[in-house]
């Protein structure tokens, strides 16, 4: 999601929706365009954290989403074990090619990938906040370094501390 890439339509999986609102930034997805959000996605984000759907900031729309019956979607989900919100996001990326799919789920986003979607995560999002300006390079460290106490977002500390560590190069914040 590079500054240089217009964004007209983005299809959310629960993940994204729910971590960024654990960590009180859903307010990053406000200038992304159309924010699609397959119906069985709408039911889990409202089951688990309702208030990330009850805001005004951020504009989503609930989509009625039909899963493909061909073999080869078929095939490809089953071997991921994608659940039903997954496998609706997909769709319903299917149905938009030229959107983003914002998941944080590993077998999610190598669904995309191999479907040829553009794929991104919470911590894309945070990072595309710093090069658009809607956060400082030290508010979007901040946020980092919450995400494994604020949020549910499961990421490897290795990997959580490499990107800290790309952060603070890029913004010489060392």
């Amino acid at each position: 999601m590079a500054r240089s890439e217009p964004v007209s339509q983005v299809v959310c999986d629960a993940g994204p929706l729910i971590h960024l609102e654990e960590l009180e930034c859903l307010d990053l997805l406000a200038d992304l365009g159309a924010v699609l959000v397959p119906d069985s996605v709408w039911r889990e984000v409202a089951r688990y954290r309702p208030d990330a759907l009850d805001q005004s900031v951020v504009e989503f729309t609930c989509v009625e989403t039909l899963l493909p019956d061909e073999v080869g979607f078929q095939i490809l989900v089953r071997a991921l074990s994608l659940d039903a919100g997954e496998q609706a996001a997909l769709a319903l990326m299917r149905q938009h090619p030229g959107a983003i799919l914002l998941t944080d789920d590993a077998s999610a986003r190598l669904a995309a990938e191999q479907l040829g979607m553009r794929v991104h995560g919470t911590l894309g999002v945070l990072l595309r906040a710093v090069r658009r300006g809607q956060r400082t390079p030290e508010e979007v460290l901040a946020l980092l370094r919450a995400v494994p106490q604020q949020s549910t977002l499961y990421i490897r500390p290795d990997l959580l501390n490499a990107i800290i560590a790309q952060v603070q190069q890029e913004f010489d914040l060392g």
